[in-house]
């Protein structure tokens, strides 16, 4: 122990000693240490926050809209558009196993919202009531809709927040009735407010029974008669989405008699898949990052080797004195390699320390859309500990190595 003490207050006395070059090398090391930490953490605050992002619209969430039959090879016609239809919903709904929760949609942009206090303009959107389990749904007063209200075409509505304050400015909402192109509507929920800085469409949005949607306001246009905007649908797993995908493709394909199996008849986007995309993209990323970090730390430990090797040239003459007192190969052995793993330590503490405080400060600061504060990432910290415990050992070890394998002789008569 007395002997620990002592090799431990050699290394700080010669730390001190060459204080600017002791703080240059201490700081490649930290540098690479927070650099290393930093951008990792960067990268993954932003996949957090567009992970997050897509989950205010729902998890797990299919869309399927109208499409276009391509052309056969050689054919003289172009591609034949065709539209969703309530039945192509009913289909999916009956034989589509590995499909979980499923809503088609009937959107209406052009349908005039009045109370007694004022009028408005807003998406009014037919719902089944699953669309709740699919997309992100809060309640803040009263309900959502029911298969009840649904089975019985009751003429109810839920608001959006925005929309809510927007017509009944300062007034209870539930129970009131407004009117949506003169019909007569009872409000039964109000949503809580989506999304930051009311980024989210569905605070501007009146959502009614899907029902009562295809009885007043269906979709507009030629033979739309049982058309509906697009199809929500969730797969019953995660991992299930593709499989979920190529059943809705078959369905859809025989109604319409067209070749499911082209991809490109399809118009659909599935947040699974962007998310995996994403999650590929900052994987890439994150390596790239910790290279740039790796490497960072590896010129880091070629100055802690430079500024041990200086320092053995400096001290010769005193470990020449050393080993003709009686020191031992393993003594100047043990004196150096800890003085090399010290500043190596030293300098990644100092490094993980301040990109700590770093994300810290950061986290009291307001976050862009899309991005969620820098945190540390475990396996990006256990690969910086153990670059950094490897860089000390080769940082320590050959400079300590030269050093114990001097003669008393050679080292004394050196200049």
């Amino acid at each position: 122990m007395r002997l620990l003490l002592d090799i431990f207050g050699q290394t700080l006395r010669t730390l001190w000693a060459h204080k600017l070059r002791s703080f240059l090398t201490m700081f490649g090391i930290a540098w690479g240490v927070g650099s290393l930490l930093l951008l990792v953490g960067l990268g993954e605050g932003f996949r957090s926050g567009q992970r997050r992002n897509l989950e205010t619209i729902g998890k797990n969430i299919m869309f399927i809209f109208d499409g276009r039959i391509p052309a056969a090879n050689g054919a003289t016609t172009t591609a034949q558009p065709y539209h969703l239809t309530y039945g192509d919903y009913l289909a999916i709904k009956a034989n589509a196993p590995l499909v979980g929760n499923i809503s088609p949609v009937i959107n209406r942009n052009d349908i005039r919202a009045s109370s007694e206090y004022t009028s408005t303009a807003g998406q009014v959107f037919g719902v089944a009531p699953s669309y709740s389990k699919i997309r992100t749904i809060e309640i803040n007063t009263g309900r959502w809709l029911s298969d009840q209200d649904e089975a019985e075409h009751r003429r109810v509505v839920v608001l959006g927040d925005i929309m809510r304050r927007n017509i009944l400015p300062g007034r209870p909402a539930v129970g009131a009735t407004i009117t949506l192109n003169d019909v007569r509507f009872q409000i039964i929920g109000v949503l809580e407010h989506q999304g930051e800085d009311g980024a989210s469409a569905t605070n501007l949005r009146f959502f009614v029974p899907l029902s009562t949607m295809r009885d007043l306001f269906r979709v507009k246009g030629d033979n739309q008669d049982d058309s509906v905007s697009f199809i929500n649908y969730q797969p019953l797993r995660g991992d299930l989405h593709d499989a979920a995908k190529l059943e809705v493709h078959r369905i859809i394909g025989q109604r319409h008699g067209f070749d499911w199996t082209n991809s490109d008849a399809f118009n659909e986007w599935d947040t699974i898949k962007n998310l995996e995309t994403v999650g590929k993209i900052f994987d890439v990323m994150d390596w790239f990052l910790g290279g740039v970090g790796i490497v960072t730390l590896a010129l880091g430990a070629i100055g802690i080797i430079n500024i041990m090797l200086v320092s053995v040239t400096e001290r010769t003459k005193e470990i020449g004195l050393r080993k003709a007192l009686g020191a031992t190969n393993r003594s100047i052995l043990t004196q150096f390699f800890l003085e090399g793993a010290f500043l190596t330590l030293l300098s990644g503490g100092a490094g993980l320390a301040l990109v700590a405080g770093f994300m810290s400060l950061l986290a009291g600061l307001p976050q862009p859309p899309g991005f969620d504060t820098p945190r540390l990432v475990p396996i990006s910290s256990a690969i910086a500990i153990g670059s950094l415990a490897l860089s000390g050992i080769i940082a320590g070890l050959y400079p300590a190595r030269k050093a114990a394998l001097m003669t008393p002789v050679e080292a004394l008569r050196t200049e």
